[in-house]
Parts: structure tokens; C-alpha cells; sequence
């Protein structure tokens, strides 16, 4: 399969600006749409593949950064990469805390711009294959019978097939096979991989959003980032206990 070509959209008040980047970001390899208005871009539709989004923080009658917060209501949240010229450290903290993948001071530089660009790239090409993977789970289990979906939430829950048949009132060769039954509709090799799957349908469908920001950020911005993360804890999955 063809590999998609990365877009970078660029919502900049300053025509200059947009013409300066887009020149940048197309000897790279990218694709480059332009706006001069966030309610521009937001009128755009949504990419095929890979994309981020370069936004100032400053444009004329719109602040980029509620246009961050609007965008959390959007089918489609790309990651965001701010750029500005005037721009203060609550302003950088907010951003950052809004899920930002970096914050940059104008002028722009390229190596720092390509840097936040490449993982903003990698970041939504991840949360991309999830939705596939979550789509493709809803997929599986819609074809589960009512009593199969029973099984599956008590099977993933660790309990051996005896203690689902006298959960829900039948014999244990019932239960194997309806086990059976669910471990090839949904592609399941083992127990601890339909956990996996039961979990990530938990979680439910990952949006298009920001993730992790870079581990630095330039100028001043990096100072205020600090104090304003925490790192996330790590979830459990049940273990795979061995079915009799």
C-alpha cells in the first residue's frame, strides 16, 4: 500500500509567513494548505493521511489558543504545533497543557519546527492505526451473540470456564464452545490478546488529539513547561490465567 504524503496546515494571519513555511515544509516532502483565518481551516476537511497543524497564537480577531479548546469538540483534533511573536508564558503553559506539541517563537526556526512537525507526524499516524484497530474491534464483536458477549466480558475478567457456567446458570462445555466461538470472531490467539482487545474497546475510540509534547521546547517556553506535567500512570490488564 502507498504510503499517504504528511499534510501540514498553516493558519497564519501574515501572508508572508504562510508563503515562508509552506516553502519550507514542501522541499520536505509535505503537503501544505494555508489559511489565513482559523474558521478557514476548520471549513477544510479532513486529511486521508498523517497531519498537524501550525497555528499562530495571535490572529487578527481569533485566538489560536481557543481555537485549540474548539477544536477538542471536533470530529478531528490534529496535533498542534503554535508558533507567535508575542507570545507570554501562561500563553506557553496553556498551550502546553491544552496537549500542544511545542510552542515556537517567531521567527521560526526551521530545525526546531521540523523537529515538533516529525513527531506531531508520528503521533497522529499512531492514534490513526488505533482508530483502525478500535473500528475494526467494534466490527468483530458486533458479530458476537448476545450470550458470546456475555462469555467474553467474564472470560476477560480471569475466571475459569466453570465458574462462567455456573455464573450464568449452564454446563462448562457450553461455555467452551461458545469460547471457541469468540476466540475466532475475534482473531484472538489467546487469552491475554482478548484482554488487550477488551481493553483498548474500553478505552474507547482514541480521538485525534495532541499526546506527549517534546521533551523540550525552545526559548523560554521549556521553563514554564516543567511544572505543568505529570507523568501518567501505567494501567494493569487482567493476567492470562490457563482455562480447564
Amino acid at each position: 500500500m502507498e504510503k499517504s504524503v504528511p499534510t501540514a496546515f498553516v493558519v497564519d494571519d501574515d501572508g508572508s509567513v504562510r508563503s515562508a513555511l509552506a516553502r519550507l515544509l514542501r522541499t520536505h516532502g509535505m503537503q501544505v494548505a494555508t489559511f489565513a483565518s482559523a474558521r478557514e481551516f476548520l471549513r477544510c476537511p479532513r486529511p486521508d493521511g498523517p497531519a498537524c497543524l501550525i497555528l499562530d497564537v495571535r490572529l487578527t480577531g481569533e485566538d489560536g489558543l481557543r481555537v485549540q479548546e474548539a477544536l477538542w469538540t471536533a470530529a478531528w483534533r490534529p496535533p498542534i504545533i503554535f508558533i507567535t511573536g508575542y507570545g507570554t508564558v501562561p500563553q506557553c503553559v496553556r498551550a502546553l497543557k491544552g496537549g500542544a506539541i511545542d510552542f515556537l517563537q517567531k521567527p521560526v526556526d526551521d530545525e526546531a519546527l521540523l523537529a515538533a512537525i516529525a513527531t506531531a507526524l508520528e503521533q497522529d499516524a499512531r492514534t490513526r492505526d488505533r482508530q483502525c484497530q478500535h473500528a475494526a474491534l467494534q466490527q468483530r464483536v458486533a458479530t458476537l451473540t448476545p450470550r458470546e458477549r456475555d462469555v467474553l466480558g467474564l472470560v476477560t475478567t480471569g475466571l475459569l470456564n466453570k465458574e462462567i457456567a455456573y455464573a450464568l446458570g449452564t454446563v462448562e462445555k457450553t461455555i467452551k464452545a461458545h469460547r471457541t466461538h469468540i476466540m475466532r470472531k475475534m482473531q484472538a490467539g489467546s487469552i491475554a490478546e482478548l484482554v488487550r482487545m477488551v481493553a483498548l474497546l474500553e478505552m474507547g475510540e482514541p480521538p485525534m488529539a495532541q499526546l506527549e509534547p517534546l521533551t523540550s521546547v525552545g526559548s523560554l517556553w521549556h521553563t514554564a513547561r516543567g511544572a505543568t506535567f505529570a507523568s501518567a500512570s501505567e494501567q494493569a490488564t487482567p493476567v492470562d490465567r490457563q482455562q480447564r
